[in-house]
């Protein structure tokens, strides 16, 4: 059964939505071998249509230019990129397939396919957010900026039901910017809870 792993760019007030006035200030060379580090750990990209153009109007650019980022840019060309759109859309970029059916049942037969070893889902908020609703993401991989953007779309919405993480690895770059990787969880049982306030 393939993993669903979700990478995103965050700040400490949990926006996702990225902004290049917090974003780019702290990327250097520890967040691009992060960034390495979670597209080498699958052969499928799962984005919404939004991602989809803005890595279609940029990655076959760059992979056609040679320079630094060029083997970045051939490796997402080659993967097998699928794509969530309500609307039909003509592809550009070579891979690249539109999502069939609806997303949580598309998504769970994904994860079943034969031959996949990992689903990466960079950015596509409103996907992941579907995801996270339906316990399909398997995990999630934060780059957590320290900054407080104070506006745009967070990561997480509002909902009744909380989601419990278990902290897999973490990494503090010199920036200050903090890696994180969790693993969805059962809640804390109740006994362990109680044990842990009776020591307070």
């Amino acid at each position: 059964m393939a993993k669903v792993i979700s990478t995103q760019f965050t700040t400490a007030d949990g926006v996702a939505e990225i902004d290049p006035d917090w974003h780019f200030p702290y990327f250097d060379e520890n967040m691009g071998r992060a960034v390495t580090e979670d597209y080498a750990t699958s052969d499928v990209l799962l984005i919404g249509r939004e991602t989809y153009d803005s890595f279609a109007g940029a990655w076959p650019g760059r992979e056609e230019a040679g320079e630094e980022d060029a083997p970045l840019a051939k490796q997402l060309g080659d993967m097998r990129k699928v794509v969530v759109s309500r609307q039909p859309l003509e592809f550009s970029w070579r891979n690249s397939e539109l999502i069939a059916g609806d997303l949580v049942e598309s998504v769970a037969a994904l994860k079943a396919e034969a031959g996949i070893k990992g689903i990466l889902v960079p950015g596509s908020i409103s996907v992941v957010q579907q995801l996270l609703a339906a316990g399909l993401v398997d995990e999630l991989r934060l780059l957590v900026h320290p900054v407080a953007a104070r506006k745009g779309r967070r990561l997480f919405d509002d909902g009744d039901t909380p989601y419990h993480m278990a902290v897999t690895a973490t990494e503090t770059f010199p920036t200050g910017v903090i890696r994180v990787i969790y693993a969805p969880t059962e809640a804390p049982g109740k006994v362990g809870y109680d044990e842990v306030k009776g020591n307070v």
